[in-house]
């Protein structure tokens, strides 16, 4: 952890692997964020089958996220798993550009996640094995700052490129959803450049040596990560959570349905990020002064609330409010449960811990969309955010019940 180099108040490679972030997401905004209107617009895809296909992406990768955590905890190297996830979603997303069936989007949607399940859990890893202990949560922060920079600049291209082929129209056309996927080949190999001659593999703590780790928590012994039992509540509140939290592109095909064209959904989305971005840095900083469990309190407060919102929305200006606010919950909870996670487990069991974290969450993707497709084809619209408010209230109980700091 000694003499490391320093860019911009950060270690190396929380900065460059903020940089890859920021290009792979540039490549994913443009390429998928607006998926969702392609699958329902130009494929005529229903929503239990959209569901089903952002469920399963998302759950696909599962497997391969608690696997890729350990596997980087054994083998002793982070970069090499996290450099293959980032390649093959890289390679994978310009074949959408051929795609005329939802079958085939499914293919590629699960092979891009795949890639996500890959990388996700050493990235993270690495990531907290590069960042000292004083600014782990600035630099989760940061880090999720930069992959959200990325979605803004990444939305406001795919926005221009909208207005210069369909102006304003309400439905997405299948010419111009191919013109985002060419465009967004470029920043996705950059990407993987970087990880590849930049990003450093990092020497990781022994678990010996003092990291303020919560007393429960024991060192590893012959090379097995020992986790406390708050680690485990923890993961169940996600579990929770995560199953009234479906896919963001409910969100945007509530956007539609209340008169949203594609375009002014682009330009809403790149206010969304930017609310984001700015917030996720200053909120990792304030959870090392406060403590990680209440950001996430907060965040979680305010998420019930917003879909709450989406759930009585009536116009279209009450849905661009509440896109800007979600931005909030997002830069105030997404690096902070990640940072909590590195909080709550030994140094050496990092790539595990995260593996199980991405995949509780992975496992309750799945019916998280599936609900939601089938509430909103069934019920209404506003079904699907009633009940993920009613899950984050639930959860928010857990996190402040049960998640709690095991006795010194």
């Amino acid at each position: 952890m000694k003499n490391r180099r320093m860019i911009l108040g950060f270690t190396a490679n929380v900065f460059f692997l903020g940089l890859v972030s920021f290009f792979t997401d540039i490549s994913s905004e443009i390429t998928l964020t607006i998926l969702p209107l392609f699958l329902a617009n130009v494929l005529a895809t229903g929503m239990p089958v959209i569901g089903l296909i952002e469920g399963l992406s998302e759950s696909s990768a599962t497997l391969l996220k608690i696997a890729s955590g350990w596997m980087s905890d054994r083998w002793g190297n982070r970069k090499r798993l996290t450099t293959v996830g980032y390649a093959l979603s890289a390679l994978s997303k310009p074949l959408l550009y051929f795609a005329t069936a939802w079958g085939m989007v499914l293919g590629v949607r699960i092979t891009d996640r795949l890639g996500k399940g890959i990388r996700s859990s050493p990235r993270d890893a690495l990531l907290a094995d590069s960042a000292p202990e004083a600014v782990r949560g600035k630099s989760f922060g940061f880090h999720r700052a930069m992959d959200t920079a990325g979605a803004v600049i990444g939305l406001a291209l795919a926005a221009a490129i909208v207005f210069f082929l369909q102006q304003n129209e309400v439905a997405l056309e299948r010419g111009t959803y191919q013109r985002l996927v060419l465009v967004g080949v470029i920043p996705g190999l950059l990407a993987v450049v970087i990880v590849w001659f930049l990003v450093k593999e990092a020497k990781r703590e022994k678990t010996a040596q003092p990291v303020k780790l919560p007393a429960e928590v024991k060192p590893p012994a012959a090379g097995k990560a020992a986790f406390s039992k708050t680690f485990y509540m923890f993961l169940g509140v996600m579990v929770l959570f995560t199953l009234g939290n479906s896919s963001d592109a409910f969100l945007i095909l509530r956007a539609q349905n209340l008169g949203l064209s594609t375009l002014q959904i682009l330009i809403l989305l790149v206010f969304f990020n930017l609310v984001y971005a700015l917030i996720a840095t200053p909120a990792g900083i304030l959870s090392d002064k406060l403590g990680r469990k209440t950001l996430i309190a907060m965040g979680w407060t305010v998420y019930a609330l917003i879909y709450l919102g989406f759930g009585f929305a009536s116009a279209a200006w009450q849905v661009v409010a509440l896109f800007v606010a979600y931005g909030l919950y997002y830069g105030v909870v997404e690096g902070m449960a990640r940072a909590y996670v590195a909080d709550l487990v030994p140094a050496d069991g990092r790539g595990t811990a995260y593996g199980l974290f991405h995949g509780a969450v992975g496992i309750s993707v799945l019916p998280a969309s599936v609900i939601a497709g089938v509430l909103w084809q069934t019920i209404s619209p506003s079904a699907p955010f009633f009940f993920g408010a009613a899950m984050a209230v639930l959860a928010l109980v857990g996190l402040l019940v049960v998640v709690r700091k095991p006795r010194a």
